[in-house]
């Protein structure tokens, strides 16, 4: 992370903004792979008709938009995301799909612009381990929940696990275009470690505390595609990229292809793994 926070949340911001096309033209085969972790995450916070939820960082909405359906009649589901860019992501998807119970917010999830105790669920799939402060996020959490209310969240677990995301960054790094990331700091792996989560959610005060984890495979026709996906979807990885020469390009797949091509079907498909924590708790 850059050394000055402030800074960390302006490029991030940024970055956000600029892949949030991306996301929306990808939607369908990442909440393909991610659906069994959007399941758990809205059965966890038992969202009940008349219920308000909140979903931080929704992206294109996919997994709030579930708990819109349960919610129904009298509930209210709020997509947030820290950039506009997003939520019109995620507009257009609710209105693709009709659902009128859903208020859009560009929202913070850091500084939840919302009255203490006025919720009964918040929804962050992949979301607080690439803040800045995730505690203070935690807290916040915290505050705008209702005594009882449930807070379910997704966290990857480590680079192994997840050769659809680590493996090109590695390859990268070696390549000495980007430096190797610090798992330490606000991204993807930064809460790999379970004893992390569950900590970071004791100290903003909730109870009930339960922490699991789910595989899940992320599908695509070719390696191709996916690569085609990763650089729309990751700014950074497409920076990086963009940095090299094209035979340096050309020898970064190469290298990003042998590693991979164990999860590749005679037909040419793909089928990557990959596996994230998930975790549950009362306010």
């Amino acid at each position: 992370m850059e050394s000055d926070p402030s800074e960390f949340r302006r490029a991030s911001l940024e970055r956000w903004a600029r892949a949030a096309a991306g996301w929306g033209s990808h939607r369908g085969a990442f909440q393909a792979g991610a659906e069994p972790v959007s399941h758990w995450l809205v059965d966890a916070i038992e969202p009940q008709p008349g219920h308000r939820v909140l979903e931080l960082a929704a992206g294109p909405g996919d997994t709030g938009f579930l708990a819109a359906e349960l919610i129904a009649p009298g509930g209210t589901l709020i997509s947030s995301d820290a950039v506009e860019e997003m939520v019109e992501q995620a507009r257009a998807r609710a209105a693709q799909l009709g659902i009128s119970n859903v208020e859009f917010r560009t929202m913070d999830a850091e500084w939840i612009d919302l009255p203490t105790a006025d919720l009964d669920g918040v929804i962050g799939r992949w979301a607080y381990m690439l803040l800045a402060d995730p505690a203070t996020a935690l807290r916040e959490t915290r505050r705008v929940l209702r005594p009882g209310g449930r807070v379910a969240l997704a966290a990857w677990t480590g680079p192994a696990d997840n050769p659809w995301s680590a493996v090109p960054v590695a390859e990268l790094v070696a390549t000495g275009a980007i430096e190797a990331p610090d798992l330490d700091a606000p991204n993807m792996f930064a809460f790999r470690d379970p004893r992390r989560i569950e900590q970071l959610l004791e100290d903003a005060g909730f109870t009930d505390i339960a922490i699991e984890q789910i595989p899940i495979v992320f599908r695509y026709p070719s390696l191709d595609d996916w690569w085609d996906t990763q650089l729309d979807i990751s700014t950074s990885l497409a920076s990086g990229v963009s940095a090299l020469t094209p035979a340096q390009r050309d020898d970064l797949r190469d290298a990003i292809d042998v590693r991979l091509e164990q999860y590749v079907a005679a037909d040419g498909s793909v089928a990557l793994p990959g596996r994230t924590h998930v975790a549950a708790a009362s306010a």
